[in-house]
Order: structure tokens, then sequence, then C-alpha cells
């Protein structure tokens, strides 16, 4: 026994048959039939942009996204995959019709695998539900706010979007609910024109958030802006033209309202001190006046006051008013044409006078002159009515209220 103990021949003999042994374990663990539960496996669609691109159909409420299926096979094949490596295909390119629709699945394993040696011997559940609906587009407004703060001094317009509008494109049950696209953006104290460009949710009428799944948009983007605009009090005032004793010194004006707040850009209020909504004649009124005036501004500007017209007053104070009367002797006209003679033929003109108490107790009525310029009469030949200006020798303070003419009558001289 000890010589075979320490044959090499007989030890070659033990590890030849206790490999043969191991060989024959192996291939027998490698052909065993082994079965493997995998859950969770995946629901992938086949054929979807066939259905869609050549009959306008699309696949919607799947009643699952994943499948539970058992496999057999050879234990060195089946026993190393995981759920991720199965997929549950289902083929819908020969769908022709809209309908509610339950279809079986194919069970894909891992490339390179001989599908012949494995099978899928349950499946659960053994059909996936869904739908085929049409494919629509509906057009959506584009509608948003403004989520940060305006600095102070500034206003901010209504915000804009490019686009308006946006298509979605989706299944008819899809888009029945949604309303709009709904932009929120914004940033902290702006005080200038403020962009970007930003994503949207969907909203139906009541404001909630519609979902987005399965739909495309003919944008993904919305370009918000919003625009700041300069705020101001702008004064509201008139000139007047002293005349008559009346000036700036004795004169009450009164404008309601005073004045208005103007929004728009800076190089433009930066400018505007003032409205003046009239010039006034102090001549034309003995003592008091009153109107209304637009309110006229720059057409980029914004009324933020909303007020479009103003009531002016004005009152002349510590003047009185009298009539007097021009004679003839003291009724002239300047600027005859050459060889044509000016004749005036009223006797008498009634004109009043304004000024303090103290001027008109000593204004005396040849004082008093009435001067008619003929520069634009021309060759003109027969009787007329010419204005004429009303002075008062000596008496600068004092004038004439009112608009006064006098008859005249003018010839050709060589007709005389």
């Amino acid at each position: 026994m000890r010589k075979l103990y320490n044959s090499r021949i007989f030890w070659l003999i033990i590890a030849l048959m206790a490999s043969l042994s191991l060989w024959i374990y192996v291939i027998s663990q490698d052909t065993e039939e082994y079965k493997q539960t995998f859950r969770g496996v995946k629901v992938e669609l086949v054929g979807e942009d066939i259905l869609l691109n050549s009959r306008n159909l699309v696949i919607t409420g799947l009643n699952t996204n994943t499948v539970t299926v058992e496999v057999s096979g050879p234990r060195r094949v089946v026993g190393t995959w995981s759920s991720d490596d199965l997929v549950a295909q289902i083929d819908v390119s020969k769908l022709t019709q809209a309908a509610y629709t339950s279809l079986q699945y194919t069970v894909k394993y891992p490339d390179g695998v001989d599908s012949g040696g494995v099978k899928a011997i349950s499946k659960t559940p053994e059909t996936v539900n869904f739908m085929v609906s049409a494919q629509t587009s509906k057009v959506i407004p584009v509608s948003g706010s403004f989520e940060g703060s305006v600095a102070e001094g500034f206003t901010a317009e209504t915000p804009e979007f490019e686009p308006a509008t946006i298509t979605v494109s989706g299944p008819e049950a899809y888009l029945k609910n949604i309303n709009r696209a709904w932009v929120e953006f914004g940033a902290m104290d702006v005080s200038s024109t403020y962009s970007t460009d930003i994503g949207f949710t969907l909203q139906d009428e009541n404001g909630e958030e519609c979902s987005t799944t399965g739909l495309s948009f003919s944008t993904d983007t919305i370009h918000a802006t919003l625009r700041i605009l300069a705020v101001k009090q702008i004064p509201l005032t008139v000139d007047l033209i002293g005349a008559a004793g009346a000036s700036t010194a004795n004169t009450i004006v009164t404008v309601e309202p005073d004045s208005i707040t103007l929004a728009g850009d800076t190089a433009i209020l930066s400018g505007l001190n003032r409205i003046s909504l009239a010039t006034i004649d102090l001549s034309n009124f003995d003592a008091t006046f009153s109107s209304d005036y637009r309110i006229v501004y720059n057409d980029g500007l914004k009324n933020l006051s909303g007020i479009n017209e103003a009531h002016v007053e004005v009152e002349i104070i510590g003047l009185e008013t009298r009539t007097f009367y021009v004679r003839n002797e003291n009724m002239t006209c300047i600027n005859v044409t050459d060889g044509y003679s000016a004749e005036v033929l009223s006797e008498n003109l009634a004109v009043r006078l304004r000024g303090t108490p103290e001027q008109l107790q000593n204004v005396k009525s040849e004082n008093i002159r009435a001067v008619a310029d003929l520069k634009d009469y021309n060759t003109s030949v027969g009787q007329f009515m010419p204005p004429v200006k009303i002075t008062v020798d000596g008496y600068s303070d004092v004038g004439a209220i009112g608009d006064y003419t006098i008859s005249i009558e003018i010839r050709r001289e060589t007709d005389e």
C-alpha cells in the first residue's frame, strides 16, 4: 500500500477522476432548468411613430407601466438577469382606429441570448389595456404675472408675452380641459424694463395645473417682458397775456386739478416740468373768466390720474371798468396804400377801459385814440370795418377790453 500511495500514476488517476466529476457537476448545473420571477419589468410601446404619422393616432392611459413575468431557462443564463434586463414590448403599429384596446405583450430578453432555450412561463397581467386616441391640436393664450417688486417712483405696465399664443398637440381627451399657458416671472426692485425667457405651466379655467404627459408644444419657452415707466407729478398751468392794466401781479388763477400724474420714459418726463393748458389774453374779459381745457401731453406718456380736462378760473383784482367814447377826430388810419386815401365814417366809438379807480377817474375822452392798420387792404376800394387798436395817452396801465372796429371808406386818389 505504501508503494501505491507513493506512486505518481495513482495520484494522476485520482486527479483525473476528480476533474471528471467536477466537469460533470458543472455541466449538469449549466443545463439545469431554472425558474425566476421578475417584477417591475418595464412596458415599452413599439410603432408609436408609425401610428402617429400614418393614422394620426396616439396611445394614452396605459393601465400599467410595469408587469411581472416568470421565466424559465438555464441557470447560468436566467440566474444572472435582473428586471431591468427584460422589456415587455407591445406592437401598436397595426392599430387602425381610436378605441379602448387590450393587447398582449412579448418579453424581450437581453441581446445575444438564445431565446430558444428561454421562455416566459407566466405573465401578470397577461395583457395591457390602453386608449387609442385621435391626435389633435389646440391654440391657447399665454398669460401670467410678475412676481418681483417695482422700485419706488416707477410703475409697471401689463406683462407682455412672446409668443402670445402657443399650440398644444396631443390626444383630444388630454386637451379639452386646458385653458391657458401660465407664466410666472420676476426680479427684485426693478427700475427699468425687465425681460426673461421662461417655461410655462398649463392651467384649466379654474387655474388648476394640468398634466403635460403625452403633449407636445409649438415652443417650450416664453419671452416675458415687463415694461417699467417712470412716474412724475406734473403741474397744470396757464399762460397770461397782460393787458388793460392786468398782469400776473393782480390776477388770481385757479386750476382744478392743479396737477396730474404721468408715467413714461425717463428721458421724456425729465424735461417736462409743467403742462400749459391755454394762453389767456387778459384783455378779453372784464374781471373774471372761466373755461374747461383738455389736458394735452406727449403721446408716449400715460395719464395715471385718468383726468383729461381741467377747469380754469381767472380773477382780476383791484381794477375797475368804465365805458368811454372815442370821438371821430381821435379815429385814424395808418399804412394806407400809396395812391389811396381812407376816411373814417364813424362818429363815436364806445369802448370799455380797465384800470385802477384813480386812473379811470382822470381819463378824458381826448386821451383815447382808435387806430386802424390798413396794411393788408392793399388796393381795396369801398367801405370796410377794420379792427382798431385802442390806446390811452398818458395812462400805460389803462387799456381797452374786447375787440373794436370802425367804419371807413377807401378811395383811389385819382377818383377824388
